[in-house]
């Protein structure tokens, strides 16, 4: 790999986000405000990558581009963006940070390049509304002020500095601060099992200091009767059907993770039904606290609408090493809400996403089980199988033709619908456990 630039930048760098300029009034003011007003939690710097390789003629076409050594506002995760969301990234990002505080700098992290696989389905009003960019994972690493990258086309070994593809135009380099929020404390989960309780025990729970941000209005938790009541109407009444439906798990609402709500689109969109779920990695890395998740996921929430243009969250569902649930996508946790996580294969699923990398890192057991027993409920809801297989027809994507009907598993990993490596081997190799346990917990 050729040199790259490695001056320090002493100033502080401060540059505008700059969106497609397709969004809707209301949209516009609550995108402008999230930007410019102080009461909003958290911020995003948005930065232009430039050409590394000392000519700068060479503008958006250089293979090798990024930014020096520099000093910026507080962030805590990190990704790349551009301007066409079709346009693939083939090369290789790597970041380093300093820690807020801190003289000393990290390694060089790389950041995975593939992420389109995470986005609405085409022809969809969200994928098609103009202002989506291309994007890679976002990265979390910690409270940062300073940052570093690099990011080098993808070179034809059979051919000296060959570029087999170029860069996608409009590169900028996203910092994004999560802002202050609900702070979730390890003890919440106790041994970390994400278990089913009533909500008049998390109202006990919230006596504790520690637990107060989680009282019974921010983590939902039904009993067995008042989860039976939420069963789709097609469903109540079937003669000699049994209701196979999970404990509902307890799940830390928007609130409770402190969604800023005037991000997103208002409104909600919903399919027929949940016929399937996919289960994800969010690729940003594992180097988080359990009581850092909440930060976390509104990382990734302002990383999904400020910078890479989605209406909301990709992901229906969120699990933290610890095994606690998250609600993602708004709309309702009950409902068949339509997601952006599987490109093809939204309509009449939802999806899961565990914090973390997984493709050399094995899941905790109690990520697994958060899984499991949340798949056991929501699916039991629409009378799904999580031993079973479905039929979903397929949006359009790499691997399947729009409109061809496909044969999957109810529980199913990100690959199964999409040419990717999500959710990682080794999460990908335990979701025959999961589905096990799934529907051990709806009581098959």
């Amino acid at each position: 790999m050729r040199g790259f630039l490695a001056s320090s930048i002493g100033a502080t760098c401060v540059a505008a986000l700059t969106l497609p300029l397709a969004l809707s009034a209301p949209a516009q003011a609550r995108s402008q405000a999230a930007r410019t007003d102080p009461a909003v939690p958290g911020s995003t710097q948005s930065l232009p990558l430039v050409p590394l390789s000392g000519d700068r003629s060479l503008g958006p076409a250089a293979p090798e581009q990024g930014l020096g050594r520099r000093s910026v506002r507080s962030f805590s995760l990190v990704g790349v963006v551009w301007d066409d969301p079709d346009a693939e990234l083939r090369g290789r990002v790597q970041v380093r940070t300093r820690a807020t505080g801190a003289s000393r700098w990290s390694g060089w992290q790389d950041i995975e390049t593939h992420n389109r696989e995470h986005a609405a389905d085409p022809d969809t009003a969200e994928g098609g509304s103009g202002r989506v960019r291309g994007s890679t994972a976002p990265l979390w690493v910690g409270d940062s002020d300073g940052v570093e990258v690099r990011v080098q086309a993808q070179v034809d070994e059979r051919a000296t500095a060959a570029v087999e593809s170029p860069l996608p135009r409009g590169m900028h380099l996203e910092l994004v601060d999560p802002g202050t929020g609900p702070a979730l404390r390890d003890a919440l989960t106790g041994d970390g099992l994400a278990v089913a309780e009533s909500a008049e025990t998390y109202a006990t729970y919230a006596t504790n200091a520690d637990l107060a941000p989680f009282g019974a209005t921010e983590i939902q938790a039904l009993s067995r009767a008042e989860t039976e009541r939420e069963v789709p109407a097609a469903r109540q009444g079937a003669p000699n059907v049994k209701p196979y439906i999970g404990e509902r798990p307890r799940i830390v609402t928007r609130r409770g993770w402190g969604a800023d709500e005037n991000l997103r689109e208002g409104g909600f969109v919903y399919t027929k039904k949940v016929k399937a779920a996919f289960v994800h990695h969010t690729a940003s890395g594992n180097n988080y606290r359990c009581s850092q998740a909440p930060s976390v996921i509104r990382s990734i929430y302002r990383y999904h609408v400020v910078s890479s243009g989605w209406r909301d969250i990709g992901y229906n569902f969120l699990v933290d090493k610890c095994g606690n649930i998250y609600e993602g996508r708004a709309g309702g946790v009950a409902k068949a809400v339509m997601g952006a996580h599987t490109r093809g294969f939204n309509s009449d699923t939802m999806g899961i996403a565990v914090l973390g990398s997984f493709h050399n890192t094995k899941p905790s057991a109690a990520a697994v089980t958060a899984v499991a027993r949340l798949t056991a409920w929501k699916l039991g809801l629409y009378g799904a199988d999580p031993r079973g297989k479905t039929y979903l027809k397929s949006g359009g994507g790499n691997l399947y033709r729009k409109g061809k009907n496909v044969r999957l598993n109810v529980i199913s990993g990100h690959r199964d619908g999409f040419a990717t490596e999500c959710p990682g081997r080794l999460l990908y190799g335990k979701l025959g456990s999961a589905r096990t346990a799934a529907a051990r917990y709806q009581g098959r």
